[in-house]
């Protein structure tokens, strides 16, 4: 069973896909780990990525999808922001992918990342990951200002709803 929880900048994809995963009983990954010393450099910066950045770490999480769904499934947190880029993550799964789009306020988002420590993607990124994202017609929207525990109850009871 596999799942990835897309959507921007401290939206909660590394929080909800945790649980979610422990709920699930499969492995958690978290996308921002695979991204190449550039792609980091370039945020750390206050530079947002382009597609060019991006493509060589869509196919290193293409393969590691394809890779986690031989081994029984897992649980991926990845901004996915646009549908070509999951169209490329998804390429080399045999199964479907379960998709989970956290939606969260501009001013939550923005509160969130200001005091978020320790992580590259600052607040100064937040406008160009809005401006580049392409909500998905195919993923289950969960408002994410809920508690990350009601998020993955949502998930859940959707899941076994199908």
């Amino acid at each position: 069973m596999m799942f990835v929880v897309i959507g921007v900048a401290g939206s909660g994809k590394s929080t909800v896909g945790k649980l979610l995963s422990e709920a699930l009983d499969v492995p958690f990954h978290d996308g921002d780990e695979f991204h190449p010393a550039s792609n980091v450099e370039k945020m750390t910066a206050g530079e947002a990525l382009d597609d060019t950045d991006r493509e060589p770490w869509l196919e290193t999480l293409a393969e590691e999808l394809a890779t986690w769904e031989r081994q029984g499934g897992a649980v991926l947190a990845c901004s996915a922001l646009k549908q070509r880029y999951r169209e490329i993550l998804e390429s080399r799964c045999v199964g479907s992918i379960h998709w989970v789009m956290l939606r969260v306020s501009e001013p939550v988002l923005a509160n969130r990342l200001a005091s978020r420590e320790g992580h590259f993607m600052g607040p100064g990124l937040l406008a160009s990951q809005l401006e580049a994202l392409e909500v998905p017609a195919d993923a289950w929207e969960v408002d994410a200002e809920l508690s990350p525990r009601e998020i993955v109850d949502n998930v859940l009871r959707r899941l076994h709803s199908e």
